[in-house]
Protein backbone atom coordinates (compact mmCIF):
# COMPACT_ATOMS: atom_id res chain seq x y z
CA UNK A 1 0.00 0.00 0.00
CA UNK A 2 1.02 3.59 -0.19
CA UNK A 3 2.82 5.15 2.75
CA UNK A 4 0.09 5.70 5.36
CA UNK A 5 2.15 6.14 8.51
CA UNK A 6 0.92 9.69 8.97
CA UNK A 7 -2.66 8.67 8.21
CA UNK A 8 -3.27 5.67 10.47
CA UNK A 9 -4.30 7.80 13.39
CA UNK A 10 -5.86 10.34 11.12
CA UNK A 11 -8.52 12.47 12.76
CA UNK A 12 -9.99 15.90 12.38
CA UNK A 13 -8.09 18.76 13.95
CA UNK A 14 -10.51 20.38 16.43
CA UNK A 15 -8.80 23.70 15.89
CA UNK A 16 -9.95 23.72 12.28
CA UNK A 17 -13.39 22.18 12.48
CA UNK A 18 -15.20 25.49 12.86
CA UNK A 19 -14.64 29.03 11.82
CA UNK A 20 -14.31 31.49 14.71
CA UNK A 21 -15.72 34.29 12.55
CA UNK A 22 -18.88 32.69 11.18
CA UNK A 23 -21.05 35.55 12.39
CA UNK A 24 -19.24 37.92 10.02
CA UNK A 25 -19.38 35.69 6.95
CA UNK A 26 -22.29 37.25 5.10
CA UNK A 27 -22.63 37.52 1.34
CA UNK A 28 -21.34 40.71 -0.22
CA UNK A 29 -23.18 41.03 -3.51
CA UNK A 30 -21.43 42.58 -6.49
CA UNK A 31 -18.11 43.01 -4.73
CA UNK A 32 -14.82 41.47 -5.73
CA UNK A 33 -13.66 38.48 -3.70
CA UNK A 34 -12.10 39.63 -0.43
CA UNK A 35 -11.50 43.09 -1.91
CA UNK A 36 -8.60 41.91 -4.08
CA UNK A 37 -10.04 43.09 -7.36
CA UNK A 38 -10.79 39.57 -8.61
CA UNK A 39 -14.19 39.25 -10.28
CA UNK A 40 -16.91 37.33 -8.51
CA UNK A 41 -17.06 33.75 -9.74
CA UNK A 42 -18.54 31.59 -6.96
CA UNK A 43 -18.54 28.39 -9.03
CA UNK A 44 -14.99 28.92 -10.24
CA UNK A 45 -13.75 29.80 -6.76
CA UNK A 46 -15.45 26.78 -5.24
CA UNK A 47 -14.02 24.50 -7.93
CA UNK A 48 -10.53 25.90 -7.40
CA UNK A 49 -10.76 25.25 -3.66
CA UNK A 50 -11.99 21.69 -4.27
CA UNK A 51 -9.12 20.94 -6.67
CA UNK A 52 -6.45 22.20 -4.28
CA UNK A 53 -8.08 20.58 -1.25
CA UNK A 54 -8.27 17.25 -3.11
CA UNK A 55 -4.49 17.20 -3.46
CA UNK A 56 -3.94 18.30 0.13
CA UNK A 57 -6.29 15.72 1.67
CA UNK A 58 -4.99 12.95 -0.60
CA UNK A 59 -1.39 13.73 0.35
CA UNK A 60 -1.82 14.51 4.05
CA UNK A 61 -5.13 13.05 5.20
CA UNK A 62 -7.85 14.85 7.10
CA UNK A 63 -5.70 15.53 10.16
CA UNK A 64 -2.60 16.57 8.22
CA UNK A 65 -4.25 18.97 5.79
CA UNK A 66 -4.48 22.60 6.90
CA UNK A 67 -6.94 25.24 5.80
CA UNK A 68 -4.15 27.85 5.90
CA UNK A 69 -2.10 25.86 3.39
CA UNK A 70 -5.11 25.16 1.16
CA UNK A 71 -6.01 28.86 1.13
CA UNK A 72 -2.43 29.82 0.25
CA UNK A 73 -2.58 27.61 -2.85
CA UNK A 74 -5.99 28.78 -4.06
CA UNK A 75 -7.52 31.97 -5.40
CA UNK A 76 -9.50 32.31 -2.17
CA UNK A 77 -8.81 33.28 1.42
CA UNK A 78 -9.19 31.09 4.50
CA UNK A 79 -12.25 33.14 5.41
CA UNK A 80 -13.85 32.42 2.05
CA UNK A 81 -13.19 28.68 2.39
CA UNK A 82 -15.11 28.73 5.67
CA UNK A 83 -17.85 30.72 3.94
CA UNK A 84 -18.33 28.07 1.26
CA UNK A 85 -17.74 24.89 3.26
CA UNK A 86 -18.33 25.71 6.94
CA UNK A 87 -15.24 24.00 8.35
CA UNK A 88 -12.47 21.61 7.38
CA UNK A 89 -14.69 18.55 7.72
CA UNK A 90 -17.26 20.19 5.46
CA UNK A 91 -14.56 20.83 2.87
CA UNK A 92 -13.37 17.22 3.14
CA UNK A 93 -16.90 15.89 2.55
CA UNK A 94 -17.22 18.18 -0.48
CA UNK A 95 -13.93 16.82 -1.82
CA UNK A 96 -15.23 13.25 -1.47
CA UNK A 97 -18.46 14.22 -3.24
CA UNK A 98 -16.55 15.84 -6.09
CA UNK A 99 -14.31 12.79 -6.50
CA UNK A 100 -17.22 10.37 -6.71
CA UNK A 101 -19.24 12.74 -8.90
CA UNK A 102 -16.40 12.92 -11.40
CA UNK A 103 -16.03 9.17 -11.85
CA UNK A 104 -19.79 8.69 -12.21
CA UNK A 105 -20.09 11.59 -14.68
CA UNK A 106 -17.29 10.14 -16.82
CA UNK A 107 -18.87 6.69 -16.59
CA UNK A 108 -22.16 8.11 -17.88
CA UNK A 109 -20.44 9.28 -21.09
CA UNK A 110 -19.70 5.64 -22.00
CA UNK A 111 -23.37 5.11 -22.96
CA UNK A 112 -23.18 1.51 -21.78
CA UNK A 113 -26.92 0.95 -22.20
CA UNK A 114 -26.45 1.39 -25.95
CA UNK A 115 -23.82 -1.38 -26.20
CA UNK A 116 -24.27 -5.16 -26.33
CA UNK A 117 -24.00 -6.51 -22.76
CA UNK A 118 -20.64 -8.25 -23.14
CA UNK A 119 -19.08 -5.22 -24.82
CA UNK A 120 -20.61 -2.96 -22.18
CA UNK A 121 -19.13 -5.05 -19.37
CA UNK A 122 -15.68 -5.06 -20.97
CA UNK A 123 -15.82 -1.31 -21.51
CA UNK A 124 -16.88 -0.69 -17.91
CA UNK A 125 -13.90 -2.66 -16.57
CA UNK A 126 -11.52 -0.89 -18.94
CA UNK A 127 -12.88 2.49 -17.93
CA UNK A 128 -12.62 1.72 -14.20
CA UNK A 129 -9.04 0.49 -14.59
CA UNK A 130 -8.04 3.57 -16.59
CA UNK A 131 -9.83 6.03 -14.30
CA UNK A 132 -8.19 4.66 -11.17
CA UNK A 133 -4.79 4.59 -12.84
CA UNK A 134 -5.14 8.26 -13.86
CA UNK A 135 -6.52 9.40 -10.51
CA UNK A 136 -4.26 8.30 -7.69
CA UNK A 137 -5.74 11.04 -5.51
CA UNK A 138 -9.14 9.34 -5.73
CA UNK A 139 -7.63 6.04 -4.57
CA UNK A 140 -5.86 7.71 -1.66
CA UNK A 141 -9.03 9.55 -0.61
CA UNK A 142 -10.94 6.25 -0.53
CA UNK A 143 -8.14 4.66 1.51
CA UNK A 144 -8.20 7.58 3.95
CA UNK A 145 -11.97 7.42 4.28
CA UNK A 146 -11.72 3.71 5.05
CA UNK A 147 -9.36 4.60 7.89
CA UNK A 148 -12.23 6.73 9.20
CA UNK A 149 -14.65 3.81 8.74
CA UNK A 150 -16.58 5.85 6.16
CA UNK A 151 -17.66 8.32 8.87
CA UNK A 152 -17.57 11.35 6.60
CA UNK A 153 -18.84 9.58 3.51
CA UNK A 154 -21.93 8.62 5.53
CA UNK A 155 -22.73 12.32 5.95
CA UNK A 156 -23.27 12.71 2.22
CA UNK A 157 -26.54 11.80 0.54
CA UNK A 158 -24.92 12.80 -2.75
CA UNK A 159 -22.40 9.95 -2.66
CA UNK A 160 -25.07 7.46 -1.68
CA UNK A 161 -27.20 8.39 -4.69
CA UNK A 162 -24.21 8.31 -7.02
CA UNK A 163 -23.40 4.76 -6.05
CA UNK A 164 -27.01 3.65 -6.29
CA UNK A 165 -26.78 4.81 -9.91
CA UNK A 166 -23.52 2.87 -10.39
CA UNK A 167 -25.14 -0.37 -9.22
CA UNK A 168 -28.10 0.36 -11.49
CA UNK A 169 -25.74 0.54 -14.48
CA UNK A 170 -24.22 -2.86 -13.69
CA UNK A 171 -27.63 -4.36 -12.98
CA UNK A 172 -28.92 -3.34 -16.41
CA UNK A 173 -25.85 -4.77 -18.16
CA UNK A 174 -26.15 -8.03 -16.24
CA UNK A 175 -29.89 -8.42 -16.79
CA UNK A 176 -29.50 -7.83 -20.53
CA UNK A 177 -26.73 -10.44 -20.61
CA UNK A 178 -28.97 -12.90 -18.77
CA UNK A 179 -31.84 -12.30 -21.17
CA UNK A 180 -29.56 -13.01 -24.13
CA UNK A 181 -28.18 -16.17 -22.53
CA UNK A 182 -24.66 -14.74 -22.30
CA UNK A 183 -24.27 -14.42 -18.52
CA UNK A 184 -24.73 -17.07 -15.87
CA UNK A 185 -27.39 -16.78 -13.22
CA UNK A 186 -26.93 -16.01 -9.50
CA UNK A 187 -24.58 -13.00 -9.63
CA UNK A 188 -25.43 -10.04 -7.42
CA UNK A 189 -24.76 -6.70 -9.19
CA UNK A 190 -23.25 -5.20 -6.02
CA UNK A 191 -20.87 -8.16 -5.74
CA UNK A 192 -19.90 -7.67 -9.38
CA UNK A 193 -19.23 -3.98 -8.72
CA UNK A 194 -17.06 -5.04 -5.77
CA UNK A 195 -14.99 -7.44 -7.91
CA UNK A 196 -14.43 -4.86 -10.65
CA UNK A 197 -13.46 -2.22 -8.09
CA UNK A 198 -11.15 -4.62 -6.26
CA UNK A 199 -9.10 -5.49 -9.34
CA UNK A 200 -8.81 -1.90 -10.53
CA UNK A 201 -8.30 -0.32 -7.09
CA UNK A 202 -5.58 -2.74 -5.98
CA UNK A 203 -3.64 -1.98 -9.14
CA UNK A 204 -3.04 1.53 -7.81
CA UNK A 205 -3.23 1.18 -4.02
CA UNK A 206 -0.65 -1.62 -3.78
CA UNK A 207 1.48 -0.92 -6.82
CA UNK A 208 4.39 0.58 -4.89
CA UNK A 209 4.75 -2.31 -2.43
CA UNK A 210 4.28 -5.02 -5.06
CA UNK A 211 6.79 -3.38 -7.38
CA UNK A 212 9.35 -3.17 -4.57
CA UNK A 213 8.79 -6.66 -3.14
CA UNK A 214 8.81 -8.49 -6.47
CA UNK A 215 11.31 -6.18 -8.23
CA UNK A 216 8.97 -5.50 -11.14
CA UNK A 217 7.74 -2.14 -12.36
CA UNK A 218 4.00 -2.73 -12.26
CA UNK A 219 3.45 0.87 -13.29
CA UNK A 220 5.21 0.52 -16.64
CA UNK A 221 3.23 0.87 -19.86
CA UNK A 222 3.66 -2.81 -20.63
CA UNK A 223 2.62 -3.96 -17.14
CA UNK A 224 -0.44 -1.74 -17.09
CA UNK A 225 -1.58 -2.98 -20.51
CA UNK A 226 -1.22 -6.59 -19.38
CA UNK A 227 -2.97 -6.07 -16.03
CA UNK A 228 -5.79 -4.16 -17.72
CA UNK A 229 -6.40 -6.97 -20.21
CA UNK A 230 -6.26 -9.57 -17.43
CA UNK A 231 -8.75 -7.63 -15.30
CA UNK A 232 -11.21 -7.58 -18.19
CA UNK A 233 -10.68 -11.30 -18.87
CA UNK A 234 -11.17 -12.28 -15.21
CA UNK A 235 -14.44 -10.37 -14.90
CA UNK A 236 -15.78 -11.69 -18.21
CA UNK A 237 -14.91 -15.29 -17.29
CA UNK A 238 -16.60 -14.83 -13.93
CA UNK A 239 -19.82 -13.52 -15.46
CA UNK A 240 -20.03 -15.39 -18.74
CA UNK A 241 -22.22 -18.46 -19.02
CA UNK A 242 -20.14 -21.66 -19.50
Amino acid sequence: MYELVSLVNDGADPAETACPMTTELKPRPRRSAEGTGRSQDPDGTRQNIIEVATREFADKGLAGARIDEIAAKTKASKRMIYYYFGDKEGLYVSVLEAAYSTVRAEEATLRLDDLPPLEALEKLVQFTFDHHNRNEAFIRLVMIENIHNAEYLARSSVIEQLNVAAIGTIRRIYERGLAEGLFREGIDPTDLHWQISALCFFNVSNRATFSKIFQRDLGSKESLARLRAEAVEMIVRFVRRP
